[in-house]
């Protein structure tokens, strides 16, 4: 996932901190990684821009809500609040630690490590993987040493299996409901950081095509999941 200088920010996070704002940040405010077309590296990447400070757990389950979980598919109970320490999706061989996403000294969102390609992000302060409401996983799609973690996420199907390993020793596992891409300045805040009645999962990176004049994709993946089972580690 690159990111650019927080241009096409939706309104609801100019304005009040609804249930958009911490995905909003990771998806507008990430530092840019890499040049995209080419592979390129060396580029210098472009500060991330100011955004106003992040809610609590509590406030990212307000707002409007999302789509429910797919018919025919139900979710299992939520769990309680625990770190997430592992992504793992067999699918597309996604096996990836998670670091902790935290606020830099303008409020904005500081994106996870470029120079990393195997590591997905999570806001520390945000919905849990597992806990009710939708929880914000983001990785990046290619870095400046090439494809990164989340290079095939657009490939998941409906029924792909997603587990994520808590720090309290359980392993949440979400089934994929549905995969979109969306263009940045046109970006569902509501469909996608909505409250939900149940436990949900999205997974963020960048796709599309890659703007070298304004050194980002011009578009966002989305895999939409639920919480399908829980199990010990």
């Amino acid at each position: 996932m690159t990111g650019g200088p927080g241009y096409g920010m939706p309104r609801l996070l100019r304005g009040g901190m609804g249930a958009a704002a911490v995905g909003l940040l990771l998806i507008y405010n990430s530092v840019d990684t890499g040049p995209g077309e080419g592979q390129a590296a060396g580029q210098a990447a472009p500060p991330a821009a100011a955004a106003p400070a992040v809610p609590g757990p509590a406030a990212a389950t307000n707002g409007a809500t999302a789509p429910p979980t797919a018919a025919g598919a139900p979710g299992a109970p939520a769990l309680k609040r625990s770190k997430p320490t592992r992504l793992r999706i067999p699918q597309i061989a996604v096996d990836a630690p998670f670091t902790e996403l935290t606020l830099g000294p303008a409020g904005q969102l500081n994106a996870p490590p470029p120079d990393d390609k195997n590591l997905v992000g999570w806001y520390r302060d945000g919905v849990t993987p597992g806990e009710r409401g939708s929880s914000v996983v983001a990785g990046h799609v290619d870095t400046t040493k090439g494809p990164a973690v989340f290079l095939l996420l657009s490939l998941l199907l409906p029924g792909n299996k997603v587990e994520v390993s808590r720090a309290d020793g359980t392993v949440a596992v979400f089934s994929v409901d549905n995969v979109e891409t969306f263009a940045k300045n046109a970006f569902p805040d509501q469909k996608v950081y909505g409250k939900t009645p149940d436990a949900q999962l999205r997974l963020i990176t960048c796709g599309g095509t890659y703007d070298k004049k304004r050194r980002d994709y011009l578009d966002n993946v989305v895999v939409f999941a639920h919480l399908e089972s829980s199990h010990k580690a």
